[in-house]
């Protein structure tokens, strides 16, 4: 494993191209477009305020930089460094901005959700959809990119319209049986659209791409219902996280539960095993003390940690949270499938410094990683089944069936991950702090043979 040196970034704004081959990072008002492989700056673009929003298109030719203060959305063309865009949406405003699946048009959604504008790149030419919903997802495209589901909010009632993106015209138009829609959500094959009602109705509704309703499912009335929801790659599954620490999962042949997983404070399955983070700090000798040595800012205070395999039962830390204050902190918040959908991560936010990784063919509790803080973000490898998580210290932790390992990030001044991205070839990992940014690179021959040896020893050190 190795990492490369450091780079400047503002606001987390760092994607790689769909291709791989290009890495974006917005620095305030610039735009730096690198090979991924060298890290070599190939474009330098400079916008006319500070970047709020950045995006690639599908084909990796252009990039969107987004000012939502100015009401402003430049694009930029790799191939010709000289052609850019300026699309300016004036006093109505902006309030996000995104590409369409053929990498060709722009939607703006202004401000107050009051209209979505759609500007074409080839023939300037502009459509306008009314009554966008103000919701947490009220707009996804299919994955082969040829459909555009979006809620609409009409006479007090929830719609749902769908688009065909090739020229934009309505599809179906029907109303949901939602008291209050928050999000929609298409299944990887596209023949299915998930639908979901508001935190205080647990209600999932699947329809079909003619408007038809499939399925209706509610586990429970009158408590906080849904607070995430999300299918597995393969379509088979839609996993339903909620308020009562429960995930709920259905089948795509009768959308019934097939089994729900829970996150005790106590863990007795003895099929799981539990990885729990120690720390301890190095023995300082006086030859370390030098002044050299710690105004240069080397790793010599930071803190080491490995993962040791817990004996069952273990008690997991629990915040109770507090009720006089809105948006509990409770209830399952994260839910991730690995590429192969055989894994599903978990995060119950009164256990916050706690992933769950869970079995999809044996039904059953894998793992549990407990670290020593929050968890911050955490993401699969897309090639295979791996786990990166980060906690907001200069820790790298990943987890894979054979595993798991904490890995020191060997940056000078205390480079703290507060969020991390995979290459799309999981041969690399984006790691990103508050202003900076470094890349890990992963050598997955060693990968299997270090976690073949942290089970064998159930944990070591790493520097």
């Amino acid at each position: 494993m190795n990492f490369s040196e450091v780079f400047k970034q503002s606001n987390q704004l760092c994607k790689v191209s769909p291709d791989g081959k290009y890495l974006a990072t917005c620095v305030q008002y610039r735009l730096v477009v690198r090979d991924v492989s060298t890290l070599q700056i190939l474009q330098l673009y400079t916008c006319l305020d500070q970047i709020s929003h950045m995006d690639w298109a599908s084909d990796s030719l252009f990039i969107l930089c987004a000012m939502y203060k100015r009401g402003l959305v430049q694009v930029w063309s790799l191939e010709q460094p000289d052609w850019h865009c300026k699309i300016d949406e004036g006093s109505i405003g902006l309030l996000s901005s995104r590409w369409s699946p053929d990498g060709r048009h722009v939607l703006n959604t202004t401000e107050f959700h009051l209209r979505i504008t759609v500007w074409s790149l080839c023939t300037k030419a502009v459509s306008y959809i009314k009554y966008p919903k103000a919701c947490q997802k009220g707009i996804d495209f299919s994955r082969d990119g040829c459909y555009m589901a979006l809620a609409e909010r009409r006479d007090c009632k929830d719609y749902v319209s769908v688009f065909v993106c090739d020229d934009w015209h309505l599809l179906r138009h029907f109303e949901t049986e939602t008291q209050d829609l928050a999000g929609l959500e298409w299944s990887p094959n596209g023949c299915v659209l998930a639908v979901w009602d508001s935190c205080l109705e647990y209600k999932v509704l699947l329809y079909s791409l003619d408007g038809r309703l499939l399925s209706t499912y509610s586990a429970y009335e009158w408590s906080l219902g849904i607070k995430s929801v999300t299918w597995c790659p393969s379509s088979q599954f839609l996993a339903i996280g909620s308020y009562d620490e429960k995930v709920r999962i259905l089948n795509h042949i009768t959308w019934k539960k097939v089994t729900q997983f829970e996150h005790p404070a106590t863990i007795n399955n003895t099929k799981a095993v539990v990885y729990k983070e120690v720390e301890r700090r190095p023995a300082v000798g006086s030859d370390d003390l030098s002044l050299h040595n710690i105004t240069i800012g080397t790793t010599l205070f930071n803190t080491q940690s490995k993962y040791e395999i817990c004996p069952l039962p273990v008690q997991l830390p629990v915040v109770k949270p507090d009720p006089d204050r809105a948006n509990p902190k409770i209830g399952v918040s994260t839910l991730a499938f690995s590429s192969d959908s055989r894994y599903l991560a978990t995060k119950n936010d009164n256990m916050a410094s706690v992933v769950w990784v869970w079995d999809m063919q044996k039904m059953s509790l894998e793992a549990v990683l407990e670290q020593t803080s929050a968890v911050r973000c955490f993401q699969w490898d897309p090639q295979r089944p791996r786990l990166a998580l980060c906690t907001g210290n200069t820790k790298l932790y990943l987890w894979s069936p054979a595993g798991c390992v904490s890995v020191q990030v060997p940056t000078e001044g205390g480079f703290q991950v507060q969020s991390l991205n995979w290459h799309c070839s999981g041969d690399s990992l984006i790691l990103l702090g508050k202003e900076q940014l470094c890349l890990c690179y992963m050598d997955t021959d060693q990968e299997d043979k270090f976690f073949r040896t942290s089970v064998q020893v159930a944990g070591m050190f790493l520097f």
